[in-house]
């Protein structure tokens, strides 16, 4: 699996970059004729490996999606992984900070 393509376009946009599940997959796997659940979880660890983060956070297996994908050390993917993690507290029920997704109820479902 080659995304360096993919890692050094988000670099190049300052850290954050949208993208198409179909851009991805040309080049993840452009072998592969769809996407499917496990070439997504492969592409989401090889991501993962190389310091990248997508919003949503489980990439979709339509091609037609589009996806962030953003650089996990830079100021935006921080704050992504800091929502992330509050996201999933707050799945659990043990969140700091109990009624935040209350206002904001999209964002629990991208961001876990």
């Amino acid at each position: 699996m080659n995304v360096s393509a993919i890692k050094y376009a988000v670099e190049v946009d300052h850290g954050v970059k949208r993208l198409s599940m179909r851009s991805i997959k040309q080049y993840a796997a452009p072998e592969r004729a769809r996407l499917s659940a496990e070439l997504c979880t492969q592409i989401s660890e090889e991501f993962e490996r190389i310091g990248l983060i997508t919003v949503p956070h489980t990439l979709p297996r339509s091609e037609n999606e589009f996806v962030w994908v953003i650089q996990r050390d830079s100021p935006l993917g921080k704050v992504v992984a800091v929502a992330a993690a509050l996201a999933n507290l707050d799945t659990l029920d043990v969140s700091p900070v109990p009624q935040l997704f209350d206002n904001y109820p999209g964002a629990k479902q991208v961001l876990t």
